[in-house]
């Protein structure tokens, strides 16, 4: 229990917080799970699509502090390398 009523509204924000915060963070793993599907079928076309979505989502996310902007730029800048090689002879 909180012992100041700062402590206790702190407790009120994080658990209204939680649950959109697990949201997002949902959202961004199926993301990856279909840029993942699009690049194993070799649709290059597709996997650039999904890989732009799953840039927006983790620019929103890093944005509101629900992950950390250099976890966003690291899984853009790998996600980006994986869609490349689509469809050369490297796979």
């Amino acid at each position: 229990m909180a012992n100041t009523r700062s402590a206790a509204k702190r407790k009120r924000q994080t658990e209204q917080r939680t649950p959109l915060n697990k949201g997002v963070l949902t959202g961004l793993k199926g993301q990856q799970k279909k840029l993942t599907a699009a690049v194993a079928s070799g649709d290059k076309a597709k996997a650039q699509v999904e890989l732009n979505v799953l840039a927006s989502i983790l620019d929103k996310a890093a944005k509101r502090g629900i992950v950390h902007q250099n976890l966003a730029n690291r899984r853009k800048s790998r996600a980006a390398k994986v869609v490349a090689a689509v469809g050369s002879s490297k796979s």
